[in-house]
């Protein structure tokens, strides 16, 4: 187990400056919801798309979100049949809705991908700077963005910790799924798994409270979700009689690193999994690699970390290693150093860090097992 730096107190106080600078306050939520309304706007521009309906999803409706997150938004069109919508209905729509934002002065800096796995249309709002990232009948992001909302009303302890892990992430260069490093998403996944497995647990398995298929493309009832979530949850907490989990956030965080700064080790043999709450062999893609594998647990058989490059998962890893190092009691670390490693430098230069040189310096490598390693033998 990790030893927190003797300045203990000053990584507790960091971590409280960060969350300050970094949590939403009501005018950024206020700021999100006119975003939304300029899109309800644009959508009664395009005639074709009378009917649609506009629903927030992703970390805003999950409250995982930071000052400066991205707004996801689901165009969601009228469905008679109940038949997914095709990927060339999707384009056609994302197009249309392209033109309106662009004629009504709406967005800048528009960024259409027809051909991504998900169609999306992504844009900054003129008014109010915020970058928007809309796709059509996202109706999976949805149900995930509600049950992650559900989670975090069991511990806040969790949604401080990822805003906290993703704000390090960014900072550590490795919160980038187009250059081959870690989704937003599967570094939430990861925190999940963390308050799982850490000793006592502090959340559960999320098959005790979600224990459904999401079926690809549908519609859901969000009235039977939402009841579904607070009759587990109301189970958990009766369950939980046990010995409470009183770890501060900067022990949770400290614990964090330790547990996955071996993460580089983690073949595709094996899956994280917060479905289950425990290390799993893989058993469901085939012939596909993966050098990492976080399980989706509302699509089991999907990778959230599917976006990680074999080359940038030594990088990933030497970054959960460096904040371990830094953390420990070895290092001795004083304000500006915790900052500067926790912490972008637009965060960074709003609580007075110092630049610091050599910042993104890789440690040495340790054959000593501990962290994943460790905890992947324990679990084999």
């Amino acid at each position: 187990m990790v030893e927190l730096a003797q300045n203990y107190h000053e990584l507790e106080k960091c971590t409280e400056d960060i969350l300050s600078v970094i949590k939403p306050t009501e005018d950024d939520r206020n700021k999100r919801l006119h975003a939304i309304q300029e899109i309800v706007n644009s959508i009664y521009l395009v005639s074709s798309l009378g009917d649609a309906a506009v629903k927030p999803f992703g970390s805003f409706v999950s409250n995982l979100y930071a000052k400066s997150g991205d707004l996801d938004v689901s165009v969601e069109l009228p469905n008679k049949y109940g038949f997914p919508t095709s990927k060339e209905k999707k384009q056609d729509v994302l197009r249309e809705l392209m033109i309106a934002l662009q004629r009504e002065g709406v967005a800048r800096d528009v960024n259409f991908i027809p051909t991504a796995r998900v169609p999306i249309l992504q844009y900054v709002s003129n008014r109010f700077g915020i970058s928007c990232d809309i796709s059509i009948d996202n109706y999976t992001g949805r149900i995930k963005s509600k049950v992650l909302y559900w989670i975090s009303t069991i511990d806040e302890r969790f949604g401080d910790m990822v805003l906290l892990v993703k704000e390090w992430a960014k900072a550590q260069n490795i919160n980038d799924p187009k250059n081959g490093t870690l989704n937003s998403y599967s570094l939430c996944l990861l925190v999940l798994f963390h308050f799982q497995t850490c000793k006592p647990a502090i959340l559960p398995p999320l098959k005790e409270i979600f224990d459904v298929d999401i079926p690809e493309g549908r519609a859901f009832n969000e009235k039977n979700l939402d009841k579904m979530c607070v009759e587990n949850i109301a189970k958990f907490r009766r369950k939980d009689t046990g010995q409470r989990n009183q770890s501060s956030l900067s022990h949770l965080l400290a614990t964090f690193f330790e547990k996955f700064c071996q993460i580089g080790t983690c073949s595709s043999e094996r899956r994280i999994s917060t479905y289950m709450g425990e290390i799993k062999r893989s058993l469901y893609w085939g012939t596909r690699y993966y050098c990492l594998f976080v399980e989706d647990p509302f699509q089991r058989h999907e990778n959230a970390a599917r976006t990680v490059d074999m080359l940038e998962l030594p990088r990933i890893s030497r970054a959960f290693t460096r904040a371990k190092n830094t953390i420990s009691s070895d290092s001795r670390a004083d304000r500006n150093e915790l900052l500067s490693l926790l912490c972008t430098p637009e965060v960074g230069s709003k609580l007075g860090v110092a630049p610091t040189a050599g910042r993104y310096t890789n440690p040495a490598t340790s054959h000593q097992q501990h962290g994943l390693t460790g905890f992947l033998a324990a679990n084999g």
